[in-house]
Formats: structure tokens, sequence, C-alpha cells
């Protein structure tokens, strides 16, 4: 009985064994193989950010490279550089530390 109403609404091509197993196939490649459309949609997505974190450290790494090159040439800029960062001072300065709001 339910194979009379299978070939009846069923077309002959997909009844085929052929057509079955490589829907099979496709469908499990499509969705639970290793190399999957979601996979790749989520690897694709973390080589986007870590390219643009990429880009911010390079440009990161050649700003911090200039100012070392410049605390190496220019001996008053590392003075500058020590007093601002360390609060370092010499023997007959005080130092205040000025908060803005």
């Amino acid at each position: 009985m339910i194979l009379k109403l299978a070939k009846k609404y069923i077309p002959k091509l997909i009844r085929s064994k052929y057509t079955i197993t490589f829907l099979i196939f496709f469908v499990w490649l499509l969705f639970f193989d290793h190399h999957s459309i979601v996979d790749r949609k989520i690897n694709q997505s973390k080589i986007e950010s870590l390219e643009k974190e990429k880009a911010y450290f390079i440009k990161k790494i050649e700003t911090d490279s200039k100012k070392i090159h410049e605390l190496k040439t220019n001996r008053k800029n590392l003075e500058k550089f020590a007093r601002e960062q360390y609060l370092m001072k010499k023997k007959n300065e005080d130092i205040f530390i000025v908060i803005e709001k």
C-alpha cells in the first residue's frame, strides 16, 4: 500500500538509490562533516578578527619602535620620559602630581 502511494507521488528520479545516496552524502557534507559550512563560517569569522588584531599589533609595533628610537637617540626625550612615566627627579626637586578631572 505504502509502496503504491510512494510510486504515485514521488517521481522516479528521487526514488533512485543513487539520488538518495547523493542527497544523504550532500546533507552529511553540508552539516556534519569536519569541513561543514557551519565550521567554515565560524573559521572565517575567526580569521577576520585575527587579521584585525594583526593589523593593530603591527601598527603598535611601528609606533613603539619609533618611540624606542627617539629614546635611544635623544637624551632630552629620555629624561622627559623618565620624569613622566617613572616620576624620577633630580636631587633638589619636588614632584607634584596634578590629577585632572
